[in-house]
């Protein structure tokens, strides 16, 4: 087996099918070619069987919040999929709901003539619920591959609740981790038998889908999804795309990414995060290039600490971009997947933070805006809104802005469950990285999680941190973004 073991897991009890037509990849959240244990995995029980193997990647329509701008960010992943599969002894089968319901036998029909059935392990939104549908309908076994981050999910034995405490063990374990990454391109130079067609049972019935049609200016408009969210024009969807941004980060933006990455203006950051959310790209690409950037050995660790600089000896700028990553990103994946039933919702924060809100659930607010209002961007606050419009403009926001408008949600909500509704909603309506492990510690760490009791105490806050647009305005560069979003 060339994937670490701990990364594999099966769903169901069934066997594999040696006299079956094919191995089947059902790609559902490592959405890309490169650096994929679970493709890696597929292309060894292809080569262990001796058979085809087919990649399999659908969109369906009833997902919570689907919208013409998800749609478009994953359609043209699979537009890049296809060009890098085109050339490689493997079948490659994009499928785009057209209407609800219609896709739904489909994994099934593709499964009765399959060896095994390889797919993606992801701990959010619906996709853990689709597994546990689907698991025991398939004859084949159904095996789950964990390519999320470079720390395995299954490694930890505990739920991590504050970031030094991660750290630190992250820090004692991650280097066997970096020993075990993912092939840059798992199907260079493999030698398979190829599929002469797909089972007649599947081609009558289904066809593959035409992207280039999908991604023209009307392609989404008789799928049944929310038309009111329209494509980004700034940021959009492949591994093309994320390599180029990469590129961009390593060359011109990482020696700046530790001292201006709360600034607005300063635009450091990778702008990843939406591919990382729809696997465009890897963790473990970023990590790798980064810290061959850096010309980094095993030997310049420091003893694990905790802290969050001084352990890699790398650049400053380099050890905070690596934090990002391996710390704050993989203990939100460390959550969704050990608390499946609360990593999303409000019982998720600490018991200190429970109490604060519970103590101060009766302070008046200074004023309490509807839904409408904040999606609108239709508040008092001018940095606030221009916020708000980044998110509904562009399906991306400045990652300090953001931590201020989850704050200023708090303070104009009725209740902190109301808060977290709100910010859930906005977040994964509008945002191309929402629907993510990532995106509900952000939400959640505005109500506490994965923080601390501070001093001192204030009406609504109670103990949690508190952020006002006054205080970023005086410390943050602030008039480019706000003469962008501001209007």
């Amino acid at each position: 087996m060339s994937i670490p073991e701990i990364r594999l897991s099966q769903a169901n009890d069934r066997s594999i099918e040696r006299d079956g037509d094919y191995v089947l990849y059902w790609m559902i959240a490592a959405r890309r070619t490169r650096y994929n244990f679970a493709l890696q995995h597929a292309v060894d029980r292809a080569k262990e069987l001796k058979k085809p193997l087919v990649v399999f990647e659908p969109l369906r329509v009833r997902y919570q919040w689907a919208s013409d701008r998800i749609h478009r960010f994953i359609i043209e992943g699979m537009r890049d999929n296809a060009q890098a599969l085109s050339a490689k002894p493997v079948t490659y089968f994009p499928y785009v709901e057209p209407m609800p319901g219609v896709g739904s036998p489909l994994l099934a029909k593709l499964s009765a003539n399959a060896c095994t059935v390889v797919t993606d392990e992801y701990p959010c939104f619906f996709l853990p619920h689709m597994i546990r549908a689907v698991k025991d309908r398939l004859p084949v076994p159904l095996e789950l591959v964990d390519g999320n981050g470079i720390v395995p999910m299954r490694l930890a034995q505990r739920t991590f609740t504050v970031a030094h405490s991660y750290r630190r063990w992250m820090q004692k374990n991650v280097l066997d981790c970096l020993t075990e990454l993912p092939a840059a391109d798992p199907l260079k130079r493999i030698k398979l038998p190829e599929l002469d067609q797909l089972p007649k049972s599947v081609s009558r019935k289904w066809k593959p889908a035409d992207l280039e049609s999908l991604l023209s200016d009307n392609g989404l408009n008789k799928i049944p999804i929310d038309h009111t969210v329209p494509p980004s024009d700034i940021v959009r969807g492949g591994s093309v795309v994320a390599g180029k941004l990469l590129d961009r980060f390593i060359a011109n933006r990482l020696q700046d990414y530790g001292a201006d990455r709360n600034h607005p203006d300063e635009d450091v950051t990778t702008g990843l995060s939406p591919h990382l959310h729809f696997g465009h790209i890897a963790a473990h690409e970023m990590v790798q290039r980064v810290l061959d950037h850096e010309g980094w050995t095993p030997d310049r660790l420091s003893p694990a600490n905790g802290k969050n600089h001084g352990f890699w000896n790398t650049s400053e700028p380099a050890e905070a971009f690596l934090d990002q990553v391996l710390t704050w990103r993989e203990m939100g994946f460390n959550m969704a997947f050990r608390e499946p039933k609360t990593y999303d919702k409000l019982d998720s924060i600490p018991d200190w933070a429970k109490k604060s809100i519970a103590a101060t659930a009766a302070d008046k607010r200074p004023v309490v805006y509807t839904m409408e209002q904040f999606e609108a961007a239709e508040t008092h606050d001018p940095l606030w809104n221009a916020g708000q419009r980044q998110l509904v403009r562009e399906g991306v926001m400045h990652n300090y802005i953001r931590m201020l408008w989850g704050k200023k949600i708090l303070q104009w909500t009725e209740s902190a469950q109301q808060a977290a509704d709100v910010m859930v909603h906005l977040n994964n309506k509008y945002g191309l990285d929402g629907r993510d492990p990532n995106s509900y510690s952000g939400i959640f760490w505005i109500l506490g999680r994965y923080d601390r009791a501070w001093g001192p105490k204030r009406p609504i806050f109670g103990s949690l941190r508190y952020m006002t647009s006054e205080s970023a305005r005086s410390k943050l560069r602030l008039s480019e973004y706000l003469e962008k979003y501001g209007k």
